[in-house]
């Protein structure tokens, strides 16, 4: 499914306030319903990423379980929740997917990201940061993540990974030659 197909713009047809067919895409960000006048804005989602390295300097990385992208390369992360700050979301998610627990974390950029899910193409911003863990004696693939595995970033074939937030910041590792 390509994002025209899913792209809010031609998922929203009827006005979640009144009903009204007459609920028009302002070709920037928002439906704007012509009946009642309400406006529905398509705002990027907040979401995390955690970049994480092991004493040998290899990235930890997952493989997903479950579509978009089920079976592709992925690094550990997730959407915000309402009420929670980006460095909460991190280490839930963290903790969720691989059982690991967050020691030390910083910010390392910034990512916008297209998440295709259930028809609908959903904006994130996906805020990443370096982390480190208490230790890997622990680790266990949880959630939605398939499988881990460790490995160096210049050894990552991109073409192995499924989202394109993901695709950028790994590649932006591999161009700085970043590591631990």
């Amino acid at each position: 499914m390509n994002i025209n197909e899913t792209h809010p713009k031609n998922a929203f047809h009827f006005c979640p306030y009144c009903g009204s067919e007459n609920f028009i895409w302002d070709n920037e960000k928002a439906h704007q319903c012509k009946k009642c006048s309400k406006k529905l804005y398509t705002n990027e989602i907040g979401a995390v990423i955690a970049v994480i390295f092991n004493p040998k300097g290899e990235l930890l990385l997952t493989r997903r379980a479950f579509e978009p992208a089920k079976g592709k390369l992925d690094l550990p992360g997730g959407f915000i929740d309402l009420g929670e700050s980006a460095e909460e979301a991190v280490c839930r998610e963290v903790k969720e997917e691989l059982n690991l627990n967050i020691s030390e974390l910083q910010f390392f950029g910034t990512f916008p990201n297209q998440y295709p899910y259930g028809g609908l193409t959903y904006f994130t911003i996906d805020i990443v940061f370096v982390c480190k863990v208490t230790d890997f004696d622990q680790i266990c693939p949880k959630d939605d993540v398939e499988n881990y595995l460790f490995c160096l970033p210049q050894s990552i074939d991109i073409e192995e990974v499924g989202l394109l937030s993901v695709k950028t910041l790994i590649s932006r590792l591999k161009s700085e030659n970043f590591h631990l």
